[in-house]
């Protein structure tokens, strides 16, 4: 007899249904199981075994085939072991209930105890789209799988439990969910930028960085505050919307990184890998492919602090994501892809000593400052579209009175320029002012005689690439809506061109 069952398996972020086909036949015992499993997958039968026989189930001794269909796409991780089971006590009769209609996916213990798996969350959103109306996980699970509405959610926590469940003698209850009253946005940010004395300047850019959605690079002896206000950019980003934090819990949940006791992702991610993080930890990647730490920033922010202790071929390799804001990863089995739609912060010393150029503190010579700021090339400087320079901090700024402007009014205004730019281009398929195509702008961001004067003598003098000619256009475009002006004048073109000089005084 041979019995279907439902699972699914992780292509990316999204999943692609199995069907587990179960056929139990007279002849000699095997347990063999088909359609291109790994290794964890094949190691499926000593758990199921042991399970179903410790469940107080009898296991048969007889062939038994396990295939999964479709046999061309791999199967990997232990969340077959349920759905496997399943098959095997629906041939048996032991289920006697249809399970056309469901989908089930877990790890299964010796005992019999159901155990969590990663990827719930696009689990559920594929059954969902294949018309599967309830899903049978882990109990440790269930909270995750309930945040998408219209679906049943059957927490089990063991086999014993799910077989009465199925046949109807002990019914479970669905897990419910509001995911609504899971984004409870924190009012104070734990980190705010009323604790950062001085650095006006820096403030200012970080708001306009925030408000266009740019990336940004401080440059700064130590002890400048360049961590310290970085830390605090998420403290003024608008707040996650129920769809935003879907999509970020779906990056998390695939890669095994939600938090414990957290079914879903309320605030805005903050990544700060450690500089001795490899190229495919950074975008993403492995035998199976798992998603890197652009695409865990996705929809927050990805800082990377003294960029230049990097390995160069880490750095490079962010070129393409920050231009397409997504990863194409590629495999002789498959080719994933992950959203990386993030904003880069970066955050540098100025020379080995970091001190350079106060004469009296730094004794590096030119070679060794080359050789230092040569780690960020010339290509992934020009994708950087605000410069900025942290200078150390006065005594003054210290130990001035009153206090210093909170995240949250800084926030509103960067919330009003972001409300300005959703209606300008609520016929475009963007959102923020960075993402501006070259044809936008000649829509959006008309410049007076005067600006396209000023603007092409700095074209000139600087020798600036036509990439860095559109960033500062579209950093005055943000200038402009912070101001919450329509017309971009001299003044917000004057202030973006400052923001584009610093590669001229550090890597010339």
């Amino acid at each position: 007899m041979v019995s279907t069952v439902n699972s699914a398996t992780l292509m990316g972020i999204d999943a692609t249904i199995v069907k587990v086909e179960v056929d139990i036949s007279d002849g000699l015992p095997t347990f063999d199981i088909v359609g291109l499993p790994d290794s964890s997958v094949r190691e499926a039968k000593e758990r199921v075994k042991s399970a179903i026989k410790n469940s107080d189930f009898r296991f048969p001794i007889k062939r038994l085939i396990v295939n999964l269909s479709p046999a061309d796409i791999r199967k990997e991780g232990p969340r077959f072991d349920l759905p496997i089971a399943m098959g095997i006590l629906k041939s048996l009769d032991i289920i006697t209930e249809d399970l056309s209609h469901q989908l089930f996916v877990g790890e299964l213990s010796l005992e019999g105890h159901i155990r969590p798996v990663n990827g719930i969350l696009p689990i559920i959103n594929s059954a969902y789209k294949n018309g599967i109306t309830e899903c049978i996980v882990p109990l440790d699970n269930a909270e995750e799988a309930a945040v998408l509405e219209h679906m049943s959610i059957i927490g089990v926590n063991n086999l014993q439990q799910l077989v009465n469940h199925l046949n109807k003698k002990l019914l479970i209850s669905p897990t419910t969910l509001d995911p609504g009253k899971l984004l409870n946005h924190t009012e104070n940010h734990p980190l705010d930028f009323s604790d950062v004395k001085g650095q006006q300047h820096v403030k200012r850019a970080l708001e306009i960085a925030v408000s266009g959605y740019h990336n940004l690079l401080l440059i700064g002896p130590p002890g400048s505050g360049k961590t310290m206000m970085a830390k605090r950019v998420p403290s003024i980003m608008p707040d996650l919307s129920l769809e935003e934090s879907i999509e970020i819990t779906k990056i998390y949940s695939t890669a095994n990184q939600l938090p414990a006791n957290q079914s879903l992702i309320s605030n805005r991610p903050f990544r700060a890998p450690h500089h001795t993080v490899s190229s495919s930890a950074l975008v993403g990647g492995g035998s199976y492919p798992k998603p890197g730490e652009v695409s865990l920033a996705h929809g927050g922010v990805l800082f990377l602090d003294e960029v230049a202790e990097f390995p160069k071929s880490a750095l490079e390799v962010l070129r393409q994501p920050i231009e397409d804001k997504i990863v194409t990863i590629s495999r002789v089995q498959a080719t994933y892809t992950y959203p990386s739609d993030f904003m880069l912060v970066l955050s540098l010393n100025p020379c080995p000593c970091g001190y350079f150029p106060d004469q009296e503190r730094c004794h590096c010579t030119p070679l060794q400052i080359k050789r230092y700021l040569s780690k960020l090339s010339g290509p992934l400087l020009d994708r950087i579209d605000l410069h900025v320079e942290a200078a150390n901090i006065d005594y003054s700024d210290l130990h001035q009175d009153g206090t210093t402007e909170s995240s949250q009014s800084i926030k509103e205004r960067v919330l009003n320029a972001h409300q300005l730019q959703k209606e300008r281009y609520r016929s475009e398929n963007i959102i923020f002012n960075s993402q501006l195509s070259p044809k936008m702008l000649e829509r959006y961001c008309k410049l007076n005689e005067s600006s396209q004067k000023i603007l092409e003598r700095v074209f000139k003098s600087m020798k600036l690439s036509a990439r860095a000619y559109h960033r500062i256009i579209k950093i005055a475009r943000t200038i402009a809506d912070l101001d919450l002006s329509e017309t971009i004048n001299t003044h917000h073109i004057t202030e973006a061109i400052q923001y584009r000089s610093l590669d001229k005084k550090y890597w010339n």
